[in-house]
């Protein structure tokens, strides 16, 4: 999902219904990349693909999504961790508006140090603006930001880490960036917490006849250009196993219903657009389609659950880890 995909203009004016807040649904252009560019030939001083109002309109969905099952046996490996002078060390990647941070860090004890990687200035600012400034247990929680390539990490740029976290972000990395992540978790001897990735399955209450044509083109849309979309979280696994790591995963799905109107709309216009831009056939269908899904959203008629997966990727200490 990549805080639920990029924003397409093709996908928002396919219709007549309002535009997409950028950054709202999860269609992107053909050869763009969300949020963080991962690329080192990419241009560094695009547009940015997401808008904070998007991200701050999901992030409470997002918090009530991410499984707290997963939170005790990481505590028990930070606790356990070689070193922790002068307390944990946290690299939120794709940090977007620092939704992560604002969910984590009270959730964790003990003095914090986050740095907040993305490409986007001024979203950097306004997570860094934003950020938690306690823990659990009181203790000082303090920030920095990069801007920079998530692609290029090394085990020496994760230097010192007790963590890594990152937030609807495999979905948009390729089998081998997805590698290169887990290969600098490994080296830097350092736990992996990715939460929210897609599962490439959505139920929608009441059930209509397209879902299933509207599912399978949205996730071919999210394949393309060699992106692994709904087949991140498996391919991570295999990543992360074959450097070592212990891997947890545990379903994360978005549930939402009349209290969630206003996100579930957007999300589904941007759902809809990317299948219609993966399949442009659909397009008459899809216009009655979302328009009655719409109506239904209003009327506080409309139920969805969008499945994710959070994972937590347990690799061996070693004399770098914090």
């Amino acid at each position: 999902m990549a805080e639920t995909g990029a924003f397409s203009p093709q996908a928002a004016q396919y219709t007549e219904t309002p535009a997409v807040i950028p950054g709202a649904g999860p269609a992107q252009r053909p050869g763009e990349r969300a949020t963080v560019r991962l690329r080192e030939d990419a241009a560094q001083e695009e547009p940015p693909r997401y808008a904070p109002e998007w991200l701050q309109l999901r992030e409470a969905a997002d918090a009530a999504a991410r499984a707290t099952e997963l939170l005790d046996p990481l505590r028990i490996r930070l606790v356990n961790l070689p070193s922790r002078h002068g307390g944990l060390v946290v690299h939120d990647l794709g940090c977007g508006t620092g939704s992560m941070g604002r969910w984590l860090a009270s959730r964790l004890d003990g003095a914090q140090h986050w740095v907040l990687h993305d490409r986007d200035p001024y979203l950097l600012h306004f997570a860094a603006v934003a950020s938690p400034r306690a823990a659990a247990d009181g203790s000082r929680v303090t920030v920095e930001t990069r801007r920079g390539d998530v692609a290029r990490l090394t085990p020496d740029a994760l230097s010192g880490a007790s963590l890594v976290t990152a937030s609807a972000l495999l979905d948009v990395l390729t089998r081998e960036e997805i590698d290169t992540l887990a290969a600098a978790c490994a080296g830097a001897g350092c736990p992996a917490l990715l939460t929210l990735s897609v599962a490439g399955r959505v139920e929608l209450t009441p059930a209509d006849p397209l879902d299933a044509e509207i599912t399978e083109a949205f996730n071919a849309h999210q394949r393309r250009t060699g992106l692994l979309g709904p087949d991140a979280v498996d391919a991570a696994c295999e990543a992360f196993a074959a450097h070592g790591a212990t891997v947890r995963l545990h379903p994360s799905a978005w549930r939402l219903g009349p209290d969630q109107r206003e996100l579930t709309a957007q999300w589904l216009r941007g759902w809809v657009g990317a299948a219609v831009e993966q399949r442009p056939e659909l397009k008459l269908r899809a216009d009655r389609y979302l328009a009655d899904h719409l109506e239904a959203c209003a009327a506080g008629e409309l139920r969805v659950v969008v499945h994710h997966n959070d994972l937590l990727a347990l690799s061996r200490p070693t004399d770098r880890a914090a």
